[in-house]
């Protein structure tokens, strides 16, 4: 598969199959995703891949929590989204979210089916494997986004094996179950978890395709010899 292709038919998986995945094939994926790029090659990535019956029992743990009414374990440990988003972003936030629940046929007040679709994500909308990723506490800006290249090289690399992904910044505001579970390091910080697996080609979320802007909106160029603009 090329990696326009990867690209392309990358999505935001939200229904999957229970069929699972190989040790060997979630072991291979990650070890080609560690030849992403980082700032000095610090690598300031950790991970934790989870199937079978260990996913199952931390899936149970967040449920019960869930069903006994509680939303959380507190804030994130960072923000997810900035406190104030401001436009555009505010906008394609918006329209995204439209979007996601008019394909569930959910509809805008009907916060209920809003909620339990929520909770979907702890779950890992069904899929065989959950992967978490974390970062040293003392990293700063720059090998976040190294840290954000190598999940992104999960995520296209999933899709050269055919299998598709969901990452799940939603995870961080389980932080503290999720660290308990797993007996994370307390220098380390949960950035987000991570759904793998076949997709359900049936289910209507997953025909979703969220729009994209035109190159010209977040791009300038400059210095190219207009003969060669053949567009």
């Amino acid at each position: 598969m090329r990696v326009a292709e990867a690209l392309d038919t990358r999505i935001t998986c939200r229904a999957f199959r229970p069929t699972p995945v190989p040790l060997p094939v979630v072991r291979e994926i990650l070890a080609q995703a560690s030849r992403a790029p980082s700032g000095g090659n610090l690598q300031p990535w950790r991970v934790w891949a989870l199937a079978g019956e260990p996913l199952a029992a931390l899936e149970a743990e967040v449920r019960a929590k869930m069903a006994a009414g509680q939303i959380a374990d507190g804030p994130s440990e960072y923000l997810i989204y900035p406190s104030e988003l401001k436009e555009p972003y505010a906008s394609r936030r918006f329209r995204a979210g439209e979007a996601m629940y008019a394909a569930l046929g959910v509809a805008r007040d009907d916060w209920a089916a809003r909620m339990a679709e929520g909770a979907r994500n702890f779950d890992f909308f069904g899929a065989p494997v959950g992967i978490f990723f974390a970062i040293d506490r003392s990293m700063q800006q720059g090998q976040w986004a190294d840290l954000g290249m190598f999940v992104q090289s999960v995520m296209l690399l999933a899709r050269e094996q055919g299998l598709h992904t969901a990452a799940l910044e939603s995870w961080a505001l389980w932080h503290v179950t999720v660290r308990a579970f797993l007996g994370m390091a307390p220098e380390l910080m949960l950035f987000c978890g991570m759904a793998l697996g076949q997709m359900d080609e049936t289910h209507p979320i997953n025909r979703l395709r969220t729009e994209r802007v035109g190159v010209d909106e977040f791009a300038a160029f400059q210095g190219f010899d207009p003969a060669s603009d053949l567009s």
